[in-house]
């Protein structure tokens, strides 16, 4: 029962530590991933509050040293799967009927952990398991997944404080409810925020879960099990399960108790579970949600008044930052001929002083990319590239798997504007450049528009604001998430919630209220205060 209208804390990001040289957190993160990198951890399957073993296991190893083993987990069979959804509907009234304070307790104190007890650890295991550099995994597995939890507690309450108007005959109110039945949360390799936040974020709103992280991600996917363990979250409201995918898919889309997917991952999967879902149809007592976020194929547009320098700077960390492994790496420039001579100077320049290697080396930029199956896709357009007539690789262009799986950063410039690698997502640190002519600006627009079947994120770069209005317009369908004068990644939750549409999923804007709508189900109440007696109205005298 109500006991009074609560305030949760006021949400306020992250900041960002430094890990200048000397500093502490310095010290305790490479204190943790040497700890971590020389011991072996087991992860098993998480149903119902426990630990499960099954006899058929996989082994962990970092892309930048993969002979390396860090550790075993489990793979799920089919009735593991069937288990963690019998357990999921079991815990869900409970875990409905939980007045909503409690819910906001248990994730702002799991917030309080990665800020506190677990942010090396987190840190080191993101670092070990994706290959991040210390930056990349700060902003990530620590910063943005506690901006997650906190913003989306404060963004509950003012979903919930949204009511409808009343009047002396009536109260009317709103009840957001959670989805009738259970949810299922698909997450990637590339972002250990995004593997907390999918189920999370759907718990937090009175929903049950079954989570199935990216096997590439297991190693940090671990971590943030135990930090929603500790922070006590109840037994069967959030379920892990590792392993097949097309099975585990084919197992919870078979339940009619099936109400909602939350995905992040590839466009081509998200297509075809789009397609079970309404294959399936008839069989499920409601509707299911369908939210996700898929591929991109990300632009940098420069005008002839961008200061060369900036745009420099926007392609290296726009394109290379975290390997290009983000949905919104930038992978295509179109930058206007007056300035390409000053632009391809300062990158061909800054791409000089960018070493690879181990994170654990904090002077590297760069790591190793995620497995050998996108080391060889990468390489194979590279080696396209070196040949085509179309295509000259003005910077990087090497790659070794020997040790780990590193690919240089690499630009290519094209003459052809809808050259392959200007038009198929590659999820690498490989960047096509295509230079206009000045007087095509207007056009340049329309070919960015028309080249992707994406629409994730995209950047203007210009000093006119006529020419960044005129892009403004004309990209309007073409980015979910627009930026002028800058990179196109990094966005912040609570600040720049993120999305895209067209192919690249359903806009539904994580780091946003936005989301959270998608997992509550209203229920309209009216209380009349005098009940009419009489069914005659006053037109009938």
């Amino acid at each position: 029962m109500g006991k009074g209208f609560f305030k949760v804390p006021v949400a306020v990001n992250e900041p960002v530590k430094t890990y200048a040289p000397g500093s502490p957190e310095r010290e305790a993160v490479l204190a943790e991933y040497a700890k971590m990198y020389k011991s072996t951890v087991d992860v098993p399957l998480y149903i119902n509050g426990k630990y499960v073993k099954t006899d058929n296991t996989r082994t962990m190893s970092p892309p930048h040293d993969h002979k390396h083993v860090v550790g075993t987990y489990h793979l799920a069979e089919k009735k593991h799967v069937e288990d963690a959804i019998a357990t999921a509907l079991e815990a869900r009234q409970a875990w409905a009927d939980l007045p909503w304070e409690h819910r906001a307790g248990i994730f702002l104190k799991a917030a309080e952990l990665i800020a506190g007890p677990y942010r090396a650890k987190i840190n080191a295991a993101t670092m070990i398991a994706q290959s991040k550099t210390i930056h990349q995994a700060e902003i990530d597995s620590a910063c943005e997944l506690i901006d997650f939890l906190r913003f989306n507690v404060q963004f509950m309450t003012e979903i919930f404080n949204d009511q409808p108007a009343s009047t002396s005959d009536a109260w009317n109110r709103i009840e957001y409810r959670p989805l009738e039945g259970f949810t299922y949360a698909v997450t990637p390799f590339n972002f250990t925020a995004i593997a907390g936040n999918l189920p999370s974020c759907m718990a937090l709103m009175g929903n049950v879960v079954l989570w199935k992280p990216s096997n590439h991600q297991i190693y940090s996917a671990k971590v943030i099990m135990d930090v929603f363990e500790e922070a006590g979250v109840p037994a069967g409201v959030i379920n892990v399960v590792f392993g097949d995918a097309a099975m585990i898919t084919e197992s919870v889309m078979a339940s009619p108790d099936f109400s909602g997917l939350h995905y992040t991952g590839s466009t081509s999967v998200f297509q075809s579970l789009w397609k079970q879902i309404g294959n399936n149809i008839t069989n499920y007592k409601t509707y299911p949600r369908i939210v996700g976020e898929t591929g991109g194929k990300d632009f940098i547009v420069a005008h002839k008044t961008a200061d060369a320098k900036q745009v420099a700077t926007a392609i290296v960390r726009g394109a290379f930052e975290f390997q290009g492994q983000k949905c919104s790496a930038a992978s295509r420039a179109y930058i206007s001929k007056s300035i390409w001579a000053d632009v391809k100077k300062y990158v061909i320049e800054d791409l000089k002083t960018i070493t690879l290697g181990s994170p654990e080396d904090m002077s590297n930029f760069m790591t190793a990319v995620i497995h050998e199956a996108s080391f060889d896709k990468l390489a194979s357009y590279i080696d396209s590239a070196k040949k085509d007539k179309n295509a000259t690789i003005i910077a990087g262009g090497n790659y070794d798997k020997s040790k780990g799986y590193f690919i240089e950063p690499t630009v290519i410039e094209t003459t052809d504007p809808k050259y392959s690698t200007m038009c198929t997502e590659l999820f690498g640190p490989v960047m096509t450049v295509y230079v206009y002519e000045d007087k095509d600006f207007s056009k340049t627009l329309q070919l960015v528009d028309g080249t992707s079947e994406y629409a994730l994120t995209g950047a203007i770069i210009a000093t006119d604001r006529y020419v960044i209005d005129e892009a403004t317009k004309v990209l309007q369908n073409a980015a979910g998430n627009f930026y002028i004068n800058d990179k196109p990644t990094g966005a912040v939750v609570g600040q720049q919630p993120f999305g895209g549409a067209r192919a690249s999923g359903t806009n539904d804007k994580a780091g946003s209220a936005q989301n959270l709508l998608r997992w509550i189900s209203p229920r309209m109440i009216k209380e009349t205060f005098v009940t009419p007696t009489d069914y005659r109205y006053p037109f009938l005298g």
